[in-house]
């Protein structure tokens, strides 16, 4: 029986086959390795006269099929790519942050016929806003009653009688002043706005507050300091106090409509009232809004 292959032999041989396999030679790879089989299971050969043999079948099978596979890795030359224009003006991400000449009345047309939560279904007006475009001054209130909801217009009932009050006690008039709620839409049986009610209208309030640009705004109510604190904690815990909202000094104070229930507490607006009175520059009188 004729003898195998030495060790070395051998691992030359694999060493040769791994070579010819990285190269992608999968199916020469497969009929070398029945040759070599087959040389190396056949008559004596002398090791070198097998080195040879393989190596010649080895190129004669190899560049044929190489050459055309060499070539396709040759990149052609790049062609040269137009200039592109430069971007001029606001990126998008400026463009997300600030919309260019907003305006109250675009802010009203983009909000539309609005039926974004379920508040539209119950709603007779939207009632978005009343005022001067000009204020220093924003009342934001909780949401629309019975008869801002007949009229399209904020704080026209008792609560907003009693607003209309304070504001005049301040030496102001309703028209010097802006005045808008946080959710458009009446809630039913004036129930606090829920939370995906006021995700989905705040947005507009927070348009319209960088469009008036106001010295100061007053929160009527937890609601609106809730909304844009982005906090839970009670009015309590912060009435009074000034606070900042994107750079506007804000206030919050007791509902109109709180006041109604709890006559008592109008002493307290009162030194509310006063500190912004003191903010914008106006006399501060010693009577007390009734």
């Amino acid at each position: 029986m004729p003898d195998r292959p030495d060790a070395a032999l051998q691992e030359k041989l694999n060493e040769r086959l791994r070579f010819y396999e990285d190269l992608g030679l999968g199916p020469f790879y497969r009929d070398r390795g029945v040759a070599i089989r087959r040389i190396a299971t056949s008559a004596a050969v002398a090791p070198e006269t097998l080195s040879v043999a393989i190596e010649e079948s080895t190129l004669r099978k190899a560049v044929p099929k190489l050459t055309p596979a060499v070539k396709t890795l040759v990149p052609e030359p790049a062609a040269r790519l137009p200039t592109l224009p430069t971007a001029t003006g606001l990126s998008l991400f400026e463009a997300s942050d600030k919309i260019l000449g907003d305006t109250l009345l675009k802010t009203r047309e983009d909000l539309g016929e609005c039926t974004r939560c379920k508040l539209h279904k119950t709603r007779n007006k939207i009632v978005f806003g009343d005022g001067s475009p000009k204020a220093d001054l924003v009342f934001i209130g909780e949401g629309p009653g019975a008869d801002e909801d007949a009229q399209g217009l904020p704080f026209v009932g008792r609560a907003g009688k009693l607003l209309t009050q304070m504001i005049e006690a301040m030496g102001l008039r309703r028209g010097d002043v802006y005045i808008c709620n946080v959710v458009k839409c009446r809630p039913p049986e004036n129930r606090q706005p829920e939370k995906d009610e006021v995700t989905a209208c705040s947005p507009f309030l927070f348009r319209q507050l960088d469009v008036l640009k106001p010295k100061v705004i007053v929160c009527l109510g937890s609601t609106a300091a809730q909304t844009l604190l982005q906090t839970n904690r009670g009015i309590s815990h912060f009435r009074g106090e000034w606070l900042d909202f994107r750079g506007y000094k804000m206030l919050a104070t007791y509902h109109p409509a709180y006041l109604l229930r709890n006559p008592g507490a109008k002493g307290e607006v009162w030194k509310d009232l006063q500190k912004v009175m003191a903010e914008l520059g106006l006399e501060v009188k010693k009577n007390k809004a009734k």
